[in-house]
């Protein structure tokens, strides 16, 4: 191999190198929208030549993929919904530090040294304003006489945000407001989408503790359909983005983690109605500062996992 490069010329090895660099590819797994992350690949690929592989799906089935892939793992960088998964990542020694020049705008409590937030979204019920029902303003609300049977719940073991949100409310009064919940005939309906989807079609009247972005981009599109950030308090969802250890492409990923970052790439946060992480772009939606936020413990929430999302499973017969 030695000698046969001897007789290629210069030009002709960095013409072999830069190609080499130019097809580069990296694989990013994200619990984010389809068409941000598809817009992301597409500026980043154009700006870099990088080409960016994608496997977009909710939380839950990311993280099994992950699990099942753990013999020939392949994701670079993860876009997760849960700031947990960041934590937990970074536990097992599976991360990369890196901090981007870019989030020098990122505020601290979005950033560590392994993982850095995409954007945020917060929780919040999301409403039919055409169905018959008086407007919420509070989580208890939609127990009333007025929601039975039109109340759908995302499913907290297919979504970070909507277990934090759980275990956020169940730790106020042990459960109450979820048996009271389901004795209005509330469900457990999925993921985040399939929670929601019954309110846009206007088979069901609300969504408790509905992912704000989907239901805000719904609503500039015209549907008839508004976001309620309950006064009581509600939780946020910063979505870090980390980069794993095992990756080969590291270098690469960093780019992207920059270009996620860049102006060009919180604009596209932005624009699908998330919170941006960079405090200095604008965004046309409640920022964190127009929220109360729920006060709870992360570590001491996802310690108990097993046992809230047991105690759920309880309430809501199984679904």
């Amino acid at each position: 191999m030695f000698k046969s490069l001897k007789s290629i010329t210069l030009g002709a090895v960095a013409a072999v190198l830069m190609a080499g660099v130019a097809h580069a590819d990296i694989t990013v797994y994200t619990a984010g929208p389809q068409s941000l992350i598809d817009k992301m690949s597409e500026g980043f690929t154009k700006e870099t030549g990088i080409k960016v592989n994608v496997f977009q799906a909710t939380t839950g089935k990311v993280m099994a993929r992950i699990e099942a892939e753990a013999s020939n793992p392949v994701v670079d960088v993860l876009i997760s919904a849960s700031w947990d998964t960041a934590t937990d990542f970074e536990k097992r020694g599976w991360l990369v530090k890196y901090s981007s020049p870019n989030a020098a705008k990122v505020p601290d409590f979005l950033k560590s040294d392994y993982a850095v937030a995409q954007g945020i979204s917060a929780l919040g019920i999301a409403w039919n304003t055409k169905s018959g029902t008086p407007k919420p303003s509070e989580w208890a609300d939609l127990t009333k006489p007025e929601y039975k049977d039109m109340v759908n719940i995302p499913d907290p073991a297919q979504s970070g945000s909507s277990f934090e949100l759980t275990a956020a409310l169940a730790g106020q009064d042990d459960f109450k407001l979820f048996k009271d919940l389901q004795a209005n005939g509330a469900i457990i309906a999925g993921a985040n989408a399939e929670a929601l989807n019954p309110v846009l079609q206007g088979a069901k009247a609300a969504v408790f503790g509905a992912v704000d972005y989907i239901t805000l981009a719904a609503a500039k599109k015209g549907e008839s359909v508004e976001v309620v950030f309950p006064a009581s308090g509600t939780v946020i969802a910063p979505r870090p983005a980390m980069i794993l250890n095992w990756s080969k492409n590291q270098d690469e990923a960093k780019k992207f983690i920059d270009y996620m970052l860049s102006d060009a790439g919180q604009k596209m946060v932005a624009a699908q109605m998330l919170m941006p992480a960079r405090s200095d772009v604008a965004a046309d939606r409640p920022l964190i500062s127009d929220l109360k936020l729920l006060k709870f413990d992360n570590a001491a929430v996802y310690g108990k996992r097993k046992e809230t999302l047991g105690e759920v499973t309880k309430i809501f017969g199984g679904k």
